[in-house]
């Protein structure tokens, strides 16, 4: 379990293939503090396993399911990533509930500063919004944000300048994939209350009653 809360940008050192799979490795320094082999973190919203390990670097496994459902293998080396540590336990949760379970990737359409802040707009597909209410929240590469508007494919999020420099949307631009992680109240909700065709409409319906769609 993480917050959204991104501790250091890291930056990918070496990506190695094995056919669907990949072993990634990445340069960093403060996610390493306290770090042991079987540890979870976070990178990009995605949750990896540690498998190895030195001072300023860390290597994991990146499965099929993982390459096809998130953003990872259309980066290279070079690329910067967001990371965090699994969250402990008694530590401040200062974002949101986030799995590291990504639910799809969106894309950035649209980059607009306004004021102190930039609005980002990313497009999803449509089974994405469905958990997305305004004013709620919205993992964005591993980001902890808060939803401005919602609409059938895309959503808004709204970046203050400490969050822009201290992840990688600072480097972000029009036409980037980034992971998105859905608030996982909204998908418990939809799960219980089914989502069969048959139930598709009643459960929309009662999602939206309830201010999670």
């Amino acid at each position: 379990m993480f917050t959204g809360i991104i501790e250091e940008v890291g930056s990918i050192r070496k990506m190695a293939r094995q056919g669907m799979a990949m072993e990634l490795t990445i340069a960093c320094r403060k996610v390493l503090e306290g770090v042991q082999l079987g540890d979870s973190i976070a990178v990009n919203g995605v949750c990896l396993t540690v498998t190895r390990f030195a001072e300023d670097h860390f290597t994991a496994d990146v499965m099929p399911e993982t390459m096809k459902r998130t953003n990872l293998g259309s980066l290279s080396v070079g690329s910067p990533v967001n990371l965090e540590r699994a969250l402990a336990a008694g530590q401040r949760l200062g974002g949101h509930f986030v799995q590291g379970h990504v639910d799809g990737v969106g894309t950035i359409t649209d980059r607009t500063p306004y004021e102190n802040a930039v609005l980002f707009r990313i497009s999803v597909p449509t089974e994405l919004t469905r958990f997305m209410v305004e004013k709620g929240s919205v993992a964005v590469n591993g980001i902890s944000l808060t939803l401005v508007d919602v609409g059938k494919d895309f959503f808004t999020v709204s970046v203050i300048p400490h969050t822009l420099t201290h992840t990688q949307l600072h480097a972000a631009k029009v036409g980037d994939p980034v992971n998105i992680e859905c608030d996982m109240i909204g998908k418990y909700i939809a799960k219980m209350l089914g989502k069969t065709k048959e139930n598709e409409g009643l459960t929309l319906e009662i999602l939206r009653q309830n201010g999670f769609a």
